[in-house]
């Protein structure tokens, strides 16, 4: 058997207790979600507080709207997040279920159906209270990283979404995973990437770091640039990620093991990777819509 990291011994629960008959469980999944929002919240709150990072030092939203928006936020979360799960990838089994749609405590959310569902709120709130829209996308941008790299450490801690069989020397042998894909005897355990952590690097934490620079630096001024950043950081991230990521399991069968939902001349690509390139793309024409408005401004005001 190859060398590999046993997976470390972690529950899925934080605690658990049982009052009058029920019994009551904190998981980490949650807890990433709750710290996840908390810590956008403040970081939404430190940037508008700091009028110097702002366009003629004007903050776009007061930190009472900031509380307002959370609500929203975390609506289109949960419902563009569940909806997404529904609709991308398993759309055959929900028809036939339509019932377990509303089930979201079983599991089964889509980053990009969440991502949706936030921009439809964001997009509501802002419309609703005369809020620019590009730069609440812009502080929506830089509180979003947290999420996303406390919310892959708790797919890691549950043993889930793992990454595709590998010999590497950092491969962890998730709990259960024979080694039928493996290229091993049966009964071996498998060894995998352990992808999690890879997207928690790459969407979370670099992202993170890339965009707090920006903001530093002044790119909140050029209203849509931090934004358009995030939106093509996350896409070239999970872009890459997928390349070690295993595949769901509604893409994968004998003859497409790799999950890929589109294949060109010999080439091809997952769901994921299918669902990143608008993001790249968005991203990309986001930046440079921002820097020419911003060039435009600067131009009207010096004449």
């Amino acid at each position: 058997m190859q060398a590999a990291i046993p997976f470390p011994d972690l529950s899925s629960e934080v605690f658990s207790i049982a009052l009058f008959g029920f019994e009551f469980a904190l998981r980490w999944y949650a807890l990433a979600y709750i710290a996840g929002i908390l810590i956008g919240w403040r970081l939404a709150l430190w940037a508008v507080k700091r009028a110097h990072l702002w366009a003629n030092d004007t903050p776009p939203m007061t930190p009472r709207q900031i509380e307002d928006l959370l609500t929203w936020v975390i609506l289109g979360i949960i419902l563009g997040g569940r909806l997404g799960f529904v609709l991308f990838y398993m759309p055959g089994y929900y028809l036939t279920h339509p019932a377990e749609i509303l089930m979201i405590w079983q599991g089964g959310m889509a980053f990009h159906g969440g991502l949706i569902g936030v921009v439809l709120a964001v997009w509501i709130f802002c419309a609703r209270n005369k809020v620019p829209l590009a730069s609440a996308s812009d502080l929506l941008a830089l509180a979003t990283p947290p999420g996303l790299l406390l919310g892959r450490l708790a797919n890691f801690i549950n043993a889930e979404l793992w990454g595709r069989p590998s010999d590497v020397p950092w491969a962890v042998i998730f709990p259960g995973q024979l080694a039928q894909d493996c290229g091993q005897p049966l009964g071996e355990l498998c060894a995998r990437h352990p992808s999690q952590l890879y997207e928690a690097t790459l969407e979370g934490l670099v992202l993170l770091i890339v965009l707090i620079w920006m903001v530093s630096r002044g790119w909140l001024k050029r209203p849509g640039a931090v934004a358009g950043t995030f939106f093509m950081g996350y896409g070239i991230g999970r872009f890459i990620v997928e390349f070690f990521r295993q595949p769901d399991a509604q893409f994968q069968s004998e003859g497409n093991p790799l999950g890929l939902a589109l294949q060109v001349n010999g080439y091809g690509l997952t769901m994921g990777q299918l669902l990143t390139l608008p993001m790249i793309l968005g991203g990309a024409l986001t930046i440079w819509f921002a820097l020419n408005r911003a060039r435009g401004a600067r131009a009207d005001t010096a004449s």
